[in-house]
């Protein structure tokens, strides 16, 4: 997986402390912009979409 392609929402701006997202056919992968040598969680895509969802219903990341 080393030609993922990792990006991060244009309201990051210059800063390097947000979330970074990357997809592949089948998964979707997060990580971290400050710790990105540290690995990536990794995502099904209904398990992605589920994560989603709840965040933009606001029930988590509150």
């Amino acid at each position: 997986m080393s030609d993922l392609v990792f990006r991060r929402s244009s309201y990051s701006g210059a800063r390097n402390d947000c979330v970074e997202v990357a997809e592949t056919a089948n998964l979707f992968l997060m990580r971290d912009s400050k710790n990105a040598e540290q690995g990536h969680l990794t995502f099904p895509q209904a398990e992605w979409a589920a994560w989603l969802r709840a965040v933009k219903d606001r029930q988590i990341g509150q």
